[in-house]
């Protein structure tokens, strides 16, 4: 674009007339610049004509617009060429920083402003530069802006709360974003916006639901567009189709209906909630589809398994000449149903390899969480290894992915070269490696960890707290646990579950039993799984009474059509307490055939109560629905080797072994210094194996003479009885206990984890041991805990 020196009034005149160079003519040039290169002729046009030192609003317009072309370097060169700007050109230049992804260059220029000059920001300077702290997920910057926007007499001012808010939702502290928009005493239908897509953010989808509630209710500023928009993801995500519905009514009410991305917002709503086909028709009411309304409908096909249709539309959209975005691919990589479908996947990472896409973050994170959830493990890594661009959505998938796939040494070690790559977590972070600890047992970690979420005061997710509680009680720490519960001002049924679920693991199952009824007293609605976690309490606590009633309201009362994991703990509530016939009764009632979970109860039963003549019935049962489970064949061989039936165990084992069926190995984990020693049954691996093996000698010794005896009769019966014994002596179990004895100091609490149920002579034998060395014991095996103290055990020998 030149500048016009002349208007020609005819062709044939010769007479030109000249512009004159007012404020007026080089502001509507401005307006009309289109290019980088237009602002960097007008500029030289400005400073020729000496505009630029005599008119700070032309100064300021300029600035502002090099920010619109993303020029920063251009904007702050002519802000530094101003002797005095004022307090609208800083804050123009701040908001830049801000919004062209400069926060540090933002944040800097205000404290200049605050330190350096004798202006004071205003509230747009606040609110601009607490915007820039929100990028950067700063917890501790936001809060130092923060007090200082109070202490210059802005902490009650709507733009700067509406700020603040968002910036307390980015950095995951919703407790503070609701107590800053409490204390407002204005609000404005951008503040419960902010409110609503915060919400949304944080996975608190419910009091997201909420505020527009209000809103639409008239106890809050009338709702728009935007409103309704921000609110539809967590109607999807809360499943609450007839909700999604009415709000489609209200919006076709109030005229939104016919917005591209009001009709987008309900595709995914309806896509999410299953209801692909209105969907579908609400596509086609698309006039002009732009590339986000194809993205979200080829979204939706994919999460509903219609592969063929998502494929399909994005061929259309590659032969219509649109050009594909990031968001198109992932929108198209089956993550919700990766199975059936390795093949789509390959296809799809060829794609964009050959695109040269597959570097872009989300694309890499999204094609790495569906290998992690196909178990390729080693596809996933490479993947995030060769990614250029780690974000922190990737890191979680990785992490997210290692710990879903039973691989959490690994994941802590991930979580761990992420720490030292100063990438701060958030609580999606924290969940999935307190999971993994829950699932190592290795405390330690989950005490260092919660740490780390006391630093970050995440401790008010729910989330995290939840799993917070679940790792202290999977990793023996019940008390702890209930402490947490305890303080936790909000619950949802997963923390419930999550406590209810410790309780029965440690065998208490009246404690259990109360919360369960303090919950069904709550306004927090059980589900299928708080009435499992109840019934697993009953079970490993002998309570048939309470678990009938349980099982009885769950069907009656609460309308819970019964799972097979349902079905399999009341076999085993009856199972346990002696009354086989009864469960095999209950059994023949289900409305379902049973299946190997119900039969494995019952097998299991059989097996406390010594009954061959059921067992038999069970395992041949077992041996035609599960037949690669060696598990039932090791525990039928058990129960014949117990009843003297030698040939008979003899028997199973020979067929178990032409099948090619291994045992699963028995291992214990003990963590002494947080470092994890794990043993096998007769390892001499340790380093200190020859203290371990005395140790045990000396420890026998004293057992024998306090009247213990090993406890032989599940041993193979062609061995001397002095064989079996010393079969039995080296037991994984044992190790990791003598390994913890002569490796703490007396009196030190020994946790131990088997992954394995704990046999009877170990149990026996950790009995004698806890009374000898007046140590407590925990021992987690696969189906509980048991605390032994004083020759006592916790689970009352009921396990």
């Amino acid at each position: 674009m030149s500048l016009p020196k002349t208007i020609i009034t005819s062709p044939s005149a010769a007479k030109s007339y000249y512009i004159p160079r007012t404020r007026d003519f080089f502001l509507n040039l401005l307006k009309k610049a289109i290019t980088l290169s237009h602002l960097i002729q007008l500029q030289a046009q400005l400073i020729h004509h000496n505009r630029l030192q005599n008119d700070i609003s032309i100064t300021t317009k300029l600035t502002h617009k090099f920010f619109d072309f993303n020029a920063t370097g251009h904007a702050t060169a002519l802000f530094f060429s101003v002797k005095k700007p004022d307090l609208f050109l800083f804050n123009v230049l701040i908001k830049g920083f801000s919004t062209n992804n400069k926060p540090l260059s933002a944040i800097s220029l205000f404290t200049h402003l605050r330190k350096s000059t004798r202006l004071k920001p205003d509230d747009y300077s606040y609110a601009f530069v607490i915007s820039a702290a929100a990028s950067l997920e700063d917890a501790r910057i936001g809060g130092i802006l923060h007090g200082k926007a109070v202490i210059d007499g802005f902490g009650f001012d709507l733009f700067v709360g509406s700020a603040l808010v968002d910036l307390y939702f980015k950095i995951w502290r919703e407790n503070l974003a609701i107590k800053v928009f409490d204390r407002l005493a204005q609000r404005d239908t951008v503040l419960f916006n902010t409110m609503i897509s915060g919400f949304v953010k944080n996975s608190y989808f419910e009091d997201s639901v909420r505020v527009f509630g209000d809103m639409v209710l008239g106890n809050g500023p009338k709702f728009d567009l935007t409103t309704v928009i921000a609110v539809l993801p967590a109607v999807a995500e809360l499943q609450e189709l007839k909700f999604g519905t009415q709000i489609q009514c209200v919006a076709i009410k109030c005229g939104f209906h016919s917005h591209v991305s009001l009709l987008t917002g309900l595709i995914s709503l309806f896509s999410k909630c299953g209801d692909v086909e209105t969907a579908r028709l609400l596509f086609r009411e698309i006039g002009k589809k732009d590339l986000i309304s194809c993205n979200a409908m080829i979204s939706g096909f994919t999460c509903n398994g219609k592969t063929e249709d998502s494929v399909r539309l994005f061929k259309e959209l590659l032969g219509s000449g649109e050009r594909i975005s990031s968001s198109t691919i992932v929108g198209l990589i089956p993550v919700y149903s990766p199975f059936g479908h390795s093949y789509l996947n390959y296809c799809i990472h060829g794609f964009c390899v050959k695109l040269g896409i597959v570097s872009h973050s989300s694309v890499s994170t999204a094609l790495t969480t569906v290998y992690c959830r196909l178990n390729e493990m080693e596809l996933a890594r490479q993947l995030f290894d060769e990614s250029a661009e780690k974000t922190l959505a990737s890191w979680n998938a990785m992490i997210s992915g290692y710990t879903q796939n039973g691989l959490t040494e690994t994941a802590i070690s991930l979580f761990q070269t992420m720490q030292k790559n100063n990438v701060n977590p958030n609580p999606i972070t924290v969940t999935s490696i307190l999971s993994a600890c829950a699932q190592l047992g290795t405390l330690s970690i989950g005490k260092w960890v919660h740490s780390l979420i006391k630093s970050r005061s995440f401790e008010s997710n729910v989330y995290v707290s939840t799993a917070l509680i679940d790792m202290y009680a999977k990793c023996g720490s019940i008390v702890e646990a209930r402490e947490l519960f305890n303080l936790m001002p909000e619950r949802n049924e997963v923390t419930w579950n999550a406590m209810i679920s410790g309780y029965g693991l440690h065998g208490h199952g009246q404690e259990a039993l109360k919360l369960f009824y303090e919950m069904l007293s709550s306004s927090v609605k059980p589900t299928g799984v708080t009435f499992l976690s109840a019934l697993y309490a009953c079970s490993h606590a002998g309570l048939v009474k309470e678990g009938d009633e349980i099982f009885h309201a769950m069907v009656h009362d609460f309308g819970f059509e019964p799972l097979a994991e349902h079905y399999a703990c009341m076999v085993d509530i009856l199972g346990r307490a002696g009354q086989l016939e009864k469960a095999l009764k209950f059994m023949k009632a289900m409305p379902v055939e049973p299946g190997p979970p119900v039969w494995g109860a019952l097998l299991g039963a059989c097996m406390i109560h010594k009954d061959t003549n059921l067992a038999r019935i069970a395992s041949d049962k077992l041996f035609e629905l599960d037949p690669e489970n060696m598990g039932y064949y090791v525990l039928m061989s058990n129960l014949y080797s117990v009843e003297r039936k030698y040939p008979q165990a003899a028997s199973l084992r020979q067929v178990a072994k032409k099948k090619r069926l291994a045992k699963i190995p028995g291992c214990t984990l003990i963590e002494i210094g947080q470092v994890p020693n794990v043993f096998t049954s007769g390892d001499q691996s340790h380093p200190l194996s020859t203290a371990i093996y005395l140790e045990l000698d000396k420890l026998t010794g004293k057992m024998k003479e306090a009247g213990f005896q090993t406890e032989t009769a599940t041993v193979l019966h062609d061995l001397e009885e002095e064989e079996k014994e010393l079969t039995m002596k080296v037991h994984s179990e044992k190790l990791a206990i003598a390994y913890g004895l002569i490796s703490t100091e007396p009196g030190t609490e020994i946790r131990i984890i088997k992954n394995l149920r704990v046999c009877l002579d170990c149990h026996t034998w950790t009995k004698f041991l806890s009374k000898i060395t007046k140590r407590v014991i925990v021992v987690r095996d696969a189906n509980r805990f048991h605390h032994f103290k004083d020759g006592v055990c916790s689970c009352g020998d009921y396990w």
